[in-house]
């Protein structure tokens, strides 16, 4: 395996990696902001209320979002096996 090689199928790994983490990400920041906003116009100031919401919201966007995660990475690994193939 040539360094091209190697680097190029890192660099396609680590774009895989942000595509696949910002949705969950994006929808966790979005609802902290949410029950942040709520806590100090309310002044409750549970912990819990910050991590129920956030938990069940964030496990629900990957629940949604698995078939197209798992096929990026069949994509992937699948493009990986055949470039290595290619050079055998």
């Amino acid at each position: 395996m040539t360094l091209e090689v190697f680097l190029d199928v890192f660099k396609q790994g680590i774009q895989l990696l942000l595509t696949l983490i910002t949705p969950p990400l994006l929808v966790s920041l979005a609802v902290g902001i949410i029950i942040s906003i709520f806590q100090a116009a309310t002044q409750i100031h549970e912990q819990t209320l910050t991590f129920a919401p956030r938990i069940l919201v964030v496990f629900l966007t990957l629940m949604l979002l698995l078939g197209w995660m798992i096929e990026s990475v069949i994509d992937f690994v699948t493009n990986i096996i055949e470039k290595y193939m290619t050079m055998i």
